[in-house]
């Protein structure tokens, strides 16, 4: 099987070639850096001539490729003005899918911030929700979503996931280590209400989208485990995978919309601690971000499986193995 997969150097994208390559099926992976993506199939004991890398522009592609199936996963995560979010996420995509062949059965990976917060009064957002996003990130994800159905590409699928945790994941690390610190900061100090999808739960949904393509075509769906948890929730379990004796503090919403404008005043803390900038924390101050993935359930079969512990302790043990956490 030939299969175009985006995103190939990222956490979701990296974790899919993986299971693609153990699969023995050939991966062309459009990247900015070709000797990362060597380095990387060949840190996981991976048979490199399964893959083949791309140049990140599709216009210097070798003409169309012959495909079975493409996986969209790449995106930009942090920008600094909704310009510059919708180069990659709206106008790099179209550029991509352009270059597949008529019919390719495609999946895309949005967001949940697309959709934005759980809409008030309500316990979940479901797909029958008005999108309203509350970032330039989610605002640029939805024009993405919109683009590429306007542009009358058939057997395409869009999934949004919420919050998305496993391995090899640099913001699962960055959590690990403040929980091995004294202080475990979590924002605000009412509790706040999250959905998430384990990685790998997220991989089999991207199977499932994949094998439905021709009924699920020309939709978007939530894919969600059905476990909610706080923000608490997050920090006690994160400790509880470590040796920590820490203790949860909560920040003033103030404080953090101070520390955002700082982090995006000096480019060496935007690039440190890219997820405080002003954009991002817009998100991080709302109180629920829960959606309903019962939808993709229902017309799949799939199912996520692993449960919040059993997914951060997954993610500390790859951790661990590799030496990036002590």
């Amino acid at each position: 099987m030939n299969v175009l997969l985006t995103g190939a150097t990222g956490f979701v994208g990296r974790n899919y070639l993986i299971r693609a390559v153990g699969r023995r099926w050939k991966v062309f992976a459009p990247v900015r850096d070709a000797k990362k993506l060597h380095d990387q199939i060949t840190s996981e004991g991976l048979d490199p001539s399964f893959v083949e890398a791309l140049p990140a522009s599709p216009e210097l592609w070798p003409g169309r490729l012959s495909l079975d199936a493409a996986i969209h996963c790449a995106g930009a995560l942090f920008e600094r003005s909704l310009e510059s979010y919708l180069r990659t996420n709206v106008a790099w995509t179209q550029s991509v899918l352009a270059m597949l062949p008529a019919g390719c059965p495609t999946i895309v990976l949005s967001s949940q911030s697309a959709g934005g917060p759980t809409p008030a009064g309500k316990s979940a957002r479901s797909e029958s929700d008005a999108d309203d996003p509350v970032s330039e990130y989610g605002e640029s994800k939805l024009r993405m979503e919109r683009a590429i159905f306007r542009s009358g590409r058939r057997r395409t699928v869009i999934l949004r996931p919420p919050m998305i945790l496993g391995p090899r994941d640099s913001a699962q690390l960055q959590l690990f280590e403040m929980t091995q610190g004294p202080l475990r900061t979590k924002p605000g100090f009412k509790k706040k209400a999250y959905s998430f999808i384990a990685c790998e739960d997220l991989l089999n949904a991207l199977d499932a989208a994949m094998e439905h393509t021709t009924a699920l075509a020309g939709r978007t769906f939530f894919v969600a485990s059905p476990q909610v948890f706080s923000d608490i929730d997050l920090l006690n379990a994160s400790a509880a995978c470590l040796p920590s004796r820490g203790m949860n503090m909560p920040v003033p919403h103030a404080t953090i919309r101070i520390v955002s404008a700082v982090v995006d005043a000096f480019p060496a803390l935007r690039a440190k601690l890219p997820s405080l900038g002003r954009d991002r924390v817009r998100e991080i101050l709302q109180d629920r971000w829960v959606v309903d993935a019962s939808r993709f359930c229902g017309e799949t079969g799939w199912q996520a499986s692993k449960s919040l512990a059993l997914t951060l302790e997954e993610a500390c043990t790859y951790y661990r193995s590799t030496g990036l956490l002590k």
